[in-house]
């Protein structure tokens, strides 16, 4: 029930939200800081997350909580769907609303779902299985993606006045679907939960007692604040600057989960016999190198080298990310005390989505900062038989944007090294055992046994040296 769950979930993320949501957002007329906005959403509202601990507390049933802010949370969308097909109040401020609620609805399911899960599957199973999970999720997400760009392209060229009732009919399928798997998730069973009899400040103040825990929540935080200053404009930098389709976007989006799916079992069974923070160690590296490949992307005069090199990107992008969000979630459920599990898990929530959400409204203010700015470095070669130009950088708003996020990103990896794992692997051991059965098993990641230590040699070449 819950891998169906997860199905009907993501129709309803594939529909509203991701490329589809900006896209929507630019046709409203949105401004870099309200882009921005729209992507902190989802991570402010996750100060809710008390509210969720307190009603388990009260209540003593996750699934209740989980289900019935889920059906909550996707009311919302079927209004926004409504509002444009119907009443013609299509506007960013209304969307914004909208989806307020729908993300607050939405953290307050979270906690609960997240110690829910927590007790129902094996601790040696969790990469596995929410590998899995993600595996069948992200399949769909493929096809959907695709279907929907496809006709969206179709609609834009042909009739374009359409454009945002198709959008308007988005939100209502994806609504809908949302609900159906609410249903879905109730019929889950759910296991005997604890938690400690004590007042919500002191429950509270418990992880951040916890050194090991609070260390991680300091990594946590400083990745997502980073990552987060970037990766929202990615899509507008595609759509704005190099003015590609939308189907062409969501196709490199598509490519990089399915490269995504195909690395996560690898993840999945890397996590459960070493340990996430050596996945964590692999596949970031690999994130911020993609990140700092967007600084040159749109510097060729050929169509072709541009969209080979965000191909490459989304590859690799789709490799990391799946690494890097399946390790984070799994460290934070192991690190997190069985009997306090949502307090702990809503506690790491609540911090990262802090920091998390303040990286979109510092990326969209840098972004317009920058949008007068430009750098350029060129190389010439003059002689009597030909002059030869060659642009080695050229940052603008976008791209100052992505260096930044990548500098930040290099400097908090700095802040996993002191967090400890129960049944840590040591680096050496895993290296040389992920070489080994990448070399056997996927021979064109033969380059991962330097991803590896490549965080390691830019950090020693960026500190300064003692005399």
């Amino acid at each position: 029930m819950v891998i169906w769950d997860g199905l009907a979930a993501e129709v309803m993320t594939s529909f509203t939200s991701g490329t589809f949501l900006v896209a929507m957002a630019l046709l409203l007329g949105a401004t870099n800081l309200q882009i921005g906005l729209l992507s902190a959403l989802p991570l402010i509202t996750n100060l809710a997350q008390l509210f969720s601990v307190w009603l388990v507390r009260r209540y003593n049933n996750r699934r209740a909580v989980a289900v019935f802010s889920a059906y909550l949370a996707r009311i919302p969308l079927l209004l926004i769907g409504a509002g444009m097909l119907w009443f013609s109040s299509a506007s960013v401020g209304t969307l914004l609303l909208f989806l307020f609620f729908h993300y607050l609805f939405g953290s307050i399911a979270g906690p609960s779902w997240n110690s829910w899960m927590k007790d129902m599957v094996p601790e040696n199973m969790l990469g596995s299985y929410f590998s899995r999970r993600s595996r069948y999720t992200q399949t769909l997400n493929i096809v959907l993606s695709l279907s929907l760009a496809l006709l969206l392209d179709f609609v834009k060229k042909d009739n374009p006045g359409n454009e945002l009732n198709v959008y308007a009919w988005f939100f209502l399928l994806g609504g809908s679907a949302g609900l159906i798997g609410g249903y879905l998730l109730s019929r889950a069973p759910e296991p005997q939960s604890y938690l400690a009899n004590a007042d919500i400040i002191s429950l509270f103040k418990a992880p951040l007692r916890n050194f090991n825990f609070r260390r991680l929540l300091i990594f946590n935080s400083a990745w997502v604040f980073a990552i987060n200053i970037a990766a929202p404009f990615f899509t507008v930098f595609m759509m704005k600057t190099m003015g590609l389709p939308l189907s062409y976007i969501i196709g490199l989006a598509v490519l990089s989960q399915l490269f995504s799916i195909l690395t996560l079992r690898m993840w999945g069974t890397f996590s459960d016999r070493y340990s996430n923070k050596s996945i964590i160690s692999i596949s970031a590296p690999l994130y911020i190198l993609c990140i700092v490949a967007w600084c040159f992307v749109g510097i060729y005069s050929r169509f072709m080298n541009n969209i080979g090199l965000l191909i490459l990107i989304h590859v690799l992008t789709g490799v990391s990310t799946s690494g890097i969000n399946l390790a984070l979630t799994n460290i934070g459920l192991k690190l997190a005390s069985k009997t306090e599990a949502i307090v702990y898990l809503s506690v790491k929530n609540i911090v990262t989505a802090l920091f998390s959400s303040a990286g979109p409204l510092v990326g969209g203010m840098l972004a317009d900062f920058f949008s007068q700015r430009r750098l350029s470095v060129t190389v010439e070669w003059a002689s009597p038989e030909f002059n030869k130009i060659i642009r080695l950088i050229a940052l603008h708003e976008w791209n100052f944007l992505f260096l930044i996020a990548a500098m930040l990103a290099l400097f908090s990896m700095e802040l996993l090294m002191p967090v400890k794992e129960t049944g840590e692997v040591s680096k050496k051991v895993v290296r040389r055992i992920m070489r080994t059965s990448i070399r056997t098993n996927l021979k064109e990641y033969f380059i991962i046994g330097d991803i590896i230590s490549l965080h390691e040699q830019i950090w020693a070449i960026l500190k300064p040296r003692k005399s």
